[in-house]
């Protein structure tokens, strides 16, 4: 079942669509099989009943030197008659074809002695007599069959009796192409019309998935539209509002961050013109380096939290030329293409790789640079022969504010910002980065893009 049941919703909802169409067909067919047979037989029934009633009035009103003549000219393929002393039919039997015969004949003939039988048991000797027109082909169809038969005998009013003997029609198969080939048709239509149907039914789901992709590359993304059914313009409802407040958190946590920063800067300020006046000079350069610590601290904080590079409006951008450029700055080998386009931020690009370059060269000293056309995405990969990162660091790094060095020393590292401003940026941008130790050494980081 899970191979055959299908991943998607217009999937599913396709196959159980088909699969009630297709037990609704076969129960119709069963139906239809049933009442076929029923009328088929009614009248079968009720036409030889219209010739025999016709056929007995006709030899009853003909002289008995003519009969013969009379006889030869009514036996037909569909109706044999025969004439003579003894019935065909001793007695009737019981089935619902004969009882629907002798009914009819009841009508049409009356104050007549009738004997029915369906069927083709061995005819009984001399059960016709001469003259006998029609006796032979009456006893040759008994005795070949296969198709079941209709057998009457009637008494006429010189008590003799008028044999008949119509031998049913074989039934046309029932499944022929002119029987399956308009259900077939039908099944097409119906599978056609359903996926067209179900197509326009799921476009506001995938209108919904692909608002929520926007809102994971940047919370300012323009709103959806609340169009559809109501039960699709309430969930589109909800995610406007969603979306709405996460955009009012950013907003309020960006301008409160701000609000601090600016707060801090006036004391900074004011601290490193009071340490110009210290008289030991070791103590006022240790004092003045913390303060521009203290400095940098807060411009990438608050850089990062303002998150300028998803604001970036997206243009046609030469990601070759950049990577090239950057990795001549940083001291690193660049293979690759010289010019790759890709829609994106430029400054986003530029401040993400030069955060990776830049930790590259400080803690391995030269790295290397490839692009890579892997359709639908570009793959940019840095390696480096550094000391590399413990497995269970790999992905904590990018959480903000983590060093794996534990220090808060700037020589030995930064604020712990690189790469969170990385994987931020990349995001906003519709990629990602990841990091892995490689085999013979070193840090190996795979930067994937939409090309």
């Amino acid at each position: 079942m899970r191979r055959v049941w299908p991943d998607t919703l217009l999937g599913r909802t396709i196959l159980v669509l088909v699969a009630g169409v297709i037990l609704s067909q076969i129960g119709e067919i069963v139906v239809f099989s049933a009442n076929r047979f029923q009328l088929e037989s009614r009248l079968f029934g009720s036409h030889a009943a219209d010739r025999i009633g016709a056929a007995v009035r006709l030899i009853e009103s003909t002289p008995a030197a003519d009969r013969p003549e009379v006889l030869r000219a009514l036996d037909v393929p569909g109706l044999h008659i025969g004439w003579g002393a003894k019935p065909l039919v001793p007695e009737n039997d019981e089935s619902n074809e004969s009882a629907e015969v002798l009914a009819a004949l009841g009508r049409r003939i009356s104050n007549h002695v009738i004997h029915a039988a369906a069927g083709a048991p061995p005819a009984p000797e001399g059960a016709t007599t001469s003259p006998p027109p029609g006796a032979g082909m009456i006893r040759n169809l008994m005795a070949r069959g296969p198709h079941p038969l209709l057998r009457v005998a009637v008494q006429l009013n010189d008590q003799s009796w008028l044999n008949f003997l119509a031998p049913d029609r074989p039934q046309e198969p029932l499944w022929r192409p002119g029987f399956y080939a308009p259900l077939l048709a039908n099944l097409v239509v119906i599978v056609a019309l359903s996926v067209l149907a179900m197509g326009y039914a799921a476009r506001p789901l995938r209108a919904l998935a692909a608002a929520a992709q926007r809102l994971g590359r940047d919370v300012s993304a323009p709103p959806m539209a609340e169009s559809g059914p109501r039960e699709v313009r309430a969930a589109a409802h909800a995610f406007n509002e969603m979306q709405s407040n996460l955009r009012r958190f950013v907003e309020d946590r960006t301008q409160m961050i701000a609000a601090i920063s600016h707060d801090l800067r006036t004391p900074i300020t004011r601290l490193k013109l009071r340490a110009e006046f210290v008289d030991d000079e070791e103590q006022r350069t240790k004092m003045l380096a913390d303060l521009d610590d203290m400095e940098s601290m807060i411009a990438a904080t608050l850089a990062f939290a303002r998150d300028d590079m998803a604001r970036e409006p997206r243009v046609p951008t030469d990601l070759g030329a950049i990577l090239a450029t950057q990795a001549t700055d940083f001291g690193a080998t660049y293979a690759g293409p010289a010019h790759f386009m890709v829609r994106a931020g430029p400054t986003a690009l530029k401040r993400a790789f030069a955060n990776l370059l830049e930790n590259a060269q400080a803690y391995a000293g030269e790295a290397r640079v490839t692009l890579e056309d892997r359709a639908p995405n570009v793959l940019v990969t840095i390696d480096d022969d550094g000391p590399g990162i413990p497995e269970d660091e790999l992905e904590r790094v990018f959480a903000p504010f983590y060093r794996v060095e534990g220090s808060r020393n700037r020589e030995t590292g930064g604020t712990g910002l690189g790469l969170a401003v990385v994987r931020s940026a990349l995001r906003a941008l519709g990629g990602d980065v990841q990091l892995a130790n490689r085999p013979e050494g070193g840090l190996r980081v795979k930067v994937t893009l939409p090309a």
